[in-house]
Formats: C-alpha cells, structure tokens, sequence
C-alpha cells in the first residue's frame, strides 16, 4: 500500500474538522478550524479552490461535482461553486452547525447543530423546507444513507425517514463521538468516546445482526485506558471493509463479516480525526491534526495522508488472513 501525504503550498493553519472524496473523481474537500474551505486534486497533486471564510468550519460536504456545502461554528451553513469559489448563503443555525448533508433522492441539504434542530433546505432555492426541533441534545454526528437520516445526540441514536420525519431510537447509553453507514446491507456503525465500535442493521436477520466490540484497546503502565473513535469508512468496493481513525493516531482496517481486525497502520503524527474512501475504494484519505479533545495534544501540523489501495487489496476481506503493518 503507497501512501503519500498532500502537498499544500499553503498550509492548513488550524484543526482539520472534515474530509470527503467527491463523488465520482477524486478531488478531495477539506473544511478547517482555520474558516477555509479547499479543494484538492489528488490526481494532479493540487489545490483547486480555497474559500476563506469567517468562522470555524465543522463539517462539509458535496451536492455533486461542482457544488459543495459547509456548516460553521457561527450557525452558518453555505454553498460553494467549485469552478469560481463564490459562496452563497444557504441559512443559519441559533448555534454552532456541527453537520451538513446533501440528499440526491430528495434535492435537500440536511444541517444539525448545538441548537438541537435539524433543519431541511431546498439545493435549488436554499428556502427551509421544515425543522425538528424536538432533540434533546445537540447533535454531535449525523449521516445520510438514501432516505434514513441517522443523528447521533448525546447517549442516543436516531433514526429518521426524510420523507415522512417518522422517527425510531436504535441505540441508548453509548456516548457516540461519530456514526456512519453501512451498505449492503443497510445499517449504520458507532465509534464511541469510550473506545467501541457498534454496528447495528436496519433489517436484522440470522445472517447480519448487530454486535459491538473494544476498538482499540490501548496499554499504558499496564493499565488499559480508552481512546476516542474518531471516525469511520465503508469501503464502497469490498463488502464488508471499513476503517477506524482514533484520538491516538492509529487508523485500523477492520473485517465487519469476518469480526477480525485485517490491519494496523504506522501510527500518525496526531489524531486521526477524519477519514475518507474515494468513489472507486482505490485511495483512502486519512487527516492527521489536534481535535481539540485532550489538553495534552500536540499541536503538530494538520496533515493528510493518501493511501494507495492496489488491486491485491480489492478481495473479500474475510478471504485473508489477519496482518498488522
């Protein structure tokens, strides 16, 4: 596996919140603490597009190839024309927006914030489309899988239908720090503040039920102690392959059929604090940067780091044996 960190000739000078492969090329969309946006080629090793902004960037992320959406510290939420790096309002929380998503079945643009609301925009018009404001908490991770919104608050994880808003609580008492989907079959995955890993199916059956497990169990002094999950990412070519990123720095390939750990990678230089496959499996971006959780974080440098994924790598991971690198 070649792995190669991104260039910048103009450094990211804050915290990095988000990464995201675009859709269909791989182009790479970077929010920041330090309020820009940027656009990097990773094919043509480039930046394509910086759009400095005015408050702390949390989340990002793409409508299609050419637009893209942002939400801020400052309530904010905006849309970006990746050609000429105009940004346009699109409306704003009462609080800090922690997270954005783009729904294609829908034409919607779905944010989340510290204001407990989620709120629902028209793409074409930018016109509120309705908000639930019946949270109890602030959002801390939201994800989008076809038409079931998954938002993590506090202790608990709901899921919605965005066609009708009806809702259901799939998991109680894990303190969730990200979620995400799983595909084929459709589910959704928790890393928890307290070192977990949870996947959970939305159709169960003999063959795909739910089970958690310990995802990094680090030792200090011989005591284990927990690390945060950061993030985690399907492969959306192997069935089955996803990847964890921890407050550590440690990113590690995981098996969801098999329920074995496939591979370790060489710790990073700060926490892994975002992770991203691009549309084919091919590259797997991780960022490396201070997260902001721990006092005694080293600020080092953010960086990112692209991995190579070759063809030999393309196989059913529960056909291979369990290596560490």
């Amino acid at each position: 596996m070649n792995t190669f960190s991104l260039n910048l000739a103009d450094p990211i000078r804050d915290a990095i919140s988000r990464i995201r492969f675009a859709p269909h090329s791989n182009n790479l969309l970077i929010s920041s603490w330090d309020s820009s946006l940027r656009l990097y080629d990773v094919d043509s090793s480039k930046l394509r597009m910086e759009a400095p902004g005015e408050a702390e960037l949390l989340d990002c992320c793409f409508e299609n190839e050419r637009v893209c959406f942002s939400s801020a510290s400052d309530g904010s939420v905006n849309r970006y024309d990746l050609d000429s790096g105009i940004k346009v309002s699109v409306g704003n929380h009462d609080d800090s927006a922690t997270c954005v998503e783009y729904s294609a079945e829908t034409c919607q643009i779905i944010t989340a914030g510290w204001d407990k609301k989620i709120n629902f925009w028209d793409a074409r018009s930018t016109q509120s489309h309705g908000c639930l404001s019946s949270l109890v908490s602030e959002v801390e991770s939201m994800s989008l899988s076809g038409l079931n919104l998954m938002v993590a608050a506090a202790s608990s994880v709901n899921l919605y239908d965005i066609r009708s808003f009806k809702t259901s609580v799939h998991m109680k008492g894990v303190k969730v720090k990200c979620i995400r989907p799983i595909f084929n079959p459709e589910g959704f995955v928790v890393g928890s503040i307290d070192g977990r890993v949870l996947l959970e199916y939305i159709c169960k059956s003999s063959s795909h039920e739910g089970y958690a497990f310990r995802c990094h169990p680090k030792v200090k002094d011989g005591r284990r102690h927990v690390v945060t999950v950061n993030d985690i990412a399907f492969n959306p070519s192997i069935i089955g392959s996803f990847v964890t990123g921890d407050n550590d720095g440690y990113a590690t390939l995981w098996d969801a059929q098999g329920r074995k750990r496939i591979f370790e990678m060489s710790r990073y230089p700060n926490s892994v604090v975002s992770l991203s496959y691009s549309h084919d499996g091919l590259l797997l971006a991780v960022a490396s940067s201070y997260s902001y959780q721990e006092a005694n974080e080293i600020e080092e440098p953010p960086q990112i780091f692209i991995h190579e994924i070759g063809n030999c790598d393309l196989t059913s991971p529960s056909s291979g044996a369990s290596n560490k690198k």
